[in-house]
C-alpha cells in the first residue's frame, strides 16, 4: 500500500476507516435502523447526523452480510468456524451469541493496533467480557495486548497482506482446517493490491477443503459517487490500492475468476 506519505501513513489512513465505519453504524443503530446493543461500547456517538443515504447503505451492508452468515450457520448447524478478515469493531460475535447461533469458533483478524484497542474495550467493559467468559470452556483463556483466545472466540493481530504470518497466528489460536469455514471481508480487499488479494484468496482456497467467502465491496467506482469517495479518501492519504477491480460488477467477476473459486460442498 503506497501513498504520498509512505506505507506507514497509508496504513494509518486505512486504520482510520475503521473508526469512520463504526461511527456510522452506531448512528444508524441510534436512530433505529437495526438493533445492536454492543456497538456503543466500541465507539463514540457521532457529533452530527448522518445522511439517510449513509444509514441505508450501512443497513443494507449489515443485513445482507448477516443474512448470508446465518444461512451458512444454519446449513452447517453451527458446526463450522467463521474467520472475519479486517473485522474492526464488529460486534457479530456478541449478536450471534444472543441468538444462540455461535459457530464452533469465531475468529477476528485486523491490524495489531486495532486489535489492541478492541481488546482494551473488551477488558474494561463487562457487557463485552461477560459473554466471552460465558461461552468459554476449559481452563486457559489467553488475553494480552494484541490477541485474545477463548474456546469460542479469538482476536488475532495480523496483516492480511502476509498470508503465511496470518496462518501461523490462526493456528496458534486453534484454527481447524477440516471444519467448514466461512471467511468474511467487508470493504477490506479494496485496500489491498489485486495481487495481495489474490494471494489471500489462494491461501483460503488451498487451506480449507470446505469454505465459503463473503466479500462486501465497493463497485461502479467510475461513476460520480465513486469518484467523490476516491477523492475524499485521497485527501486523507488513503489510496484504494484495489480500486481498478471495482470498476464494475463485470470487472469484479473477471478478477474473481482469475483468482480462484472457493466451492463449498455443503
Amino acid at each position: 500500500m503506497a501513498a504520498a506519505g509512505g506505507p506507514d501513513e497509508a496504513d494509518e489512513a486505512v486504520r482510520g476507516t475503521c473508526e469512520d465505519a463504526s461511527v456510522c453504524k452506531r448512528f444508524a443503530v441510534s436512530v433505529g435502523y437495526w438493533k445492536d446493543p454492543y456497538i456503543q461500547y466500541f465507539v463514540r456517538q457521532a457529533k452530527e447526523r448522518k445522511a439517510p443515504e449513509i444509514n441505508r447503505g450501512y443497513y443494507a451492508r449489515v443485513h445482507g452480510v448477516s443474512y448470508l452468515i446465518k444461512a451458512f450457520l444454519k446449513k452447517t448447524e453451527c458446526n463450522c468456524q467463521i474467520v472475519n478478515l479486517g473485522a474492526g469493531m464488529d460486534t457479530l460475535f456478541w449478536r450471534l451469541k444472543d441468538e444462540n447461533l455461535l459457530p464452533r469458533k469465531y475468529f477476528e483478524v485486523d491490524f495489531p493496533m486495532i486489535v489492541a484497542r478492541k481488546i482494551h474495550n473488551i477488558k474494561s467493559k463487562p457487557p463485552l467480557s461477560k459473554p466471552i467468559m460465558e461461552s468459554h470452556s476449559g481452563d486457559s483463556l489467553l488475553i494480552d495486548s494484541h490477541s485474545l483466545d477463548s474456546s469460542r472466540y479469538s482476536i488475532v493481530g495480523a496483516d492480511l497482506r502476509f498470508s503465511s504470518d496470518l496462518e501461523e497466528k490462526l493456528k496458534k489460536h486453534n484454527l481447524d482446517k477440516h471444519l467448514p469455514t466461512l471467511l468474511v471481508a467487508e470493504c477490506v480487499l479494496v485496500y489491498m493490491t489485486p495481487q495481495q488479494s489474490a494471494n489471500l484468496l489462494k491461501w483460503a482456497a488451498s487451506t480449507f477443503p470446505v469454505a465459503m467467502f463473503i466479500n462486501y465491496e465497493q463497485v461502479n467506482m467510475t461513476d460520480r459517487f465513486g469518484q467523490i469517495m476516491i477523492e475524499n479518501l485521497q485527501r486523507r492519504q488513503c489510496n484504494l490500492a484495489g480500486v481498478e477491480v471495482c470498476r464494475s460488477l463485470d470487472s469484479q467477476v473477471l478478477e474473481g475468476h482469475s483468482w480462484v473459486t472457493l466451492a463449498p460442498s455443503l
